[in-house]
């Protein structure tokens, strides 16, 4: 059974699902193309859960009316096994409704760039992040994902000192978002003459490429416009009419000029264009930095000591930290066959997040 706080989260989509199906009868919104279009979207996006919590409903009545039967003594059996049925049904429907209802990440449709980066170890270390980049190359090409190198550094005696793989594909940050980290390795390296296993580390970053930002919004409020007159060559016209534009954006700060045209309406639709190109650019080193700073919380250090996952040559098994699991199945994990482990971690994931869901 359902919480009372997921019950009226529930009770409130189910409203706005009502109040949704009487809007798009209207014939002030059908006209009104793009608040039809943003409506029947939002009825699309919560219609099925609506239907679930309508079917929950119909279950519970139905288990009352149920619990009733079980006080006359001719039905009390019948009802007792059909009440077992009807309560296993509503737990199945709990289920469902609460991982529909569980929050989902934003990004997880988008394309990523996978980074790779030797840490701590030297030489071992660059030819582990090789072997990192090759076991996530094969799990691409086992996805039938698209991957292209943006760059690499080799290092002076064989493996990688850094690479970064740019993947486009169906749920590619969903699926390997949980990469990110510090992966250990221990083995022995092949220059080592005691048979000494040697600890070595690279770090991971999974990075969502986000969309492009085509279009900037910009509202006729958020601008300061000023007229003045040309300055310049240009002949007579020059210093008898005002059509020099200045736009400021109040928000941002920036301002941008045009006096090419002798055109006032030429000359502001160039400085919008400006303003627009000068406010995307701007947005796109925002992005930049929050990428940067994503970075640098999701790898750490690169030290032996932080880390997601260790990959135990000797052993023949590779352990991931988080979710305290342990695979003895060294040789295909590192081939590329890693969806036993993005499973497990999705599974604990949303484990996690619908107690979380649960428990508010």
């Amino acid at each position: 059974m359902l919480r009372q706080s997921i019950i009226l989260q529930l009770q409130k989509l189910s409203e706005r699902y009502s109040d949704i199906t009487r809007l798009l009868g209207d014939q002030h919104i059908i006209d009104d193309q793009e608040k039809y279009h943003k409506l029947s979207k939002e009825y699309a996006s919560i219609r099925t859960l609506v239907e679930h919590y309508t079917a929950y409903q119909a279950l519970e009545n139905e288990i009352n009316q149920t619990k009733e039967l079980m006080n006359d003594p001719e039905l009390a059996l019948l009802a007792k096994t059909e009440l077992s049925q009807l309560q296993n049904n509503i737990k199945v429907l709990s289920e469902t409704i609460l991982k529909a209802l569980t929050p989902k990440d934003p990004n997880d449709a988008c394309d990523i760039y996978l980074e790779v980066r030797a840490g701590t170890g030297g030489e071992e270390a660059a030819l582990f992040a090789h072997d990192l980049a090759k076991m996530y190359q094969n799990y691409i090409q086992r996805r039938g994902w698209r991957h292209s190198i943006n760059s690499l550094t080799e290092a002076t005696h064989g493996g990688y000192k850094e690479i970064i793989i740019q993947v486009q594909g169906n749920d590619v940050f969903g699926s390997l978002k949980y990469e990110s980290g510090g992966h250990r390795v221990q083995r022995i390296p092949t220059t080592e003459s005691q048979g000494r296993v040697h600890t070595s580390a690279c770090t991971v970053a999974i990075l969502p490429v986000l969309d492009e930002i085509e279009d900037i919004d910009i509202q006729t409020t958020d601008l300061k416009i000023d007229t003045y007159r040309s300055s310049g060559a240009g002949g007579q016209h020059v210093n008898t009419t005002d059509s020099a534009i200045r736009i400021t954006h109040i928000p941002t700060g920036i301002v941008v000029e045009c006096q090419e045209e002798r055109s006032q309406h030429k000359n502001k639709a160039k400085a919008l264009a400006h303003l627009k190109a000068k406010i995307l650019d701007s947005k796109r080193q925002e992005q930049a930095s929050t990428q940067a700073a994503a970075r640098k919380s999701l790898v750490g250090s690169g030290d032996r000591s932080e880390r997601i996952r260790t990959y135990n040559f000797p052993q023949g098994r590779v352990t991931d930290h988080r979710i305290n699991l342990t695979l003895y199945q060294l040789d295909s994990i590192i081939m590329g066959d890693i969806e036993p482990l993005i499973s497990a971690l999705k599974q604990q994931d949303e484990a996690d997040k619908l107690n979380e869901l649960e428990n508010q």
